[in-house]
């Protein structure tokens, strides 16, 4: 599974916000981490963030794009629609 997702660097905490929808209505994971987003150490809270949510080991999460950007998407091993849903809750409705 893709997940996509928008993440804030340096925003104090590693939380996630919760879903909300980008420019093209398509649904997007909102995250902010505390780590700044030099030196990929963002990418790497992303990962540590995501992992603990899930209650997946980091290995099974891999950066697919946006390794400088705000919006990534992210490649998750064995990560279901209800594994999403029951952590993150459920993604808005189209």
């Amino acid at each position: 599974m893709i997940l996509a997702v928008r993440v804030t660097p340096r925003g104090g905490r590693d939380a996630v916000e919760g879903w909300m929808r980008d420019d093209a209505g398509r649904p997007v994971l909102k995250l902010r981490v505390a780590a700044a987003a030099a030196d990929g150490q963002a990418n790497t809270a992303v990962i540590a963030l995501l992992a603990r949510a899930l209650g997946r080991p980091k290995s099974t999460l891999a950066l697919v794009s946006g390794q400088t950007a705000r919006l990534k998407r992210i490649a998750a091993e064995d990560v279901s629609d209800a594994d999403l849903a029951a952590a993150f809750g459920p993604p808005p409705a189209p």
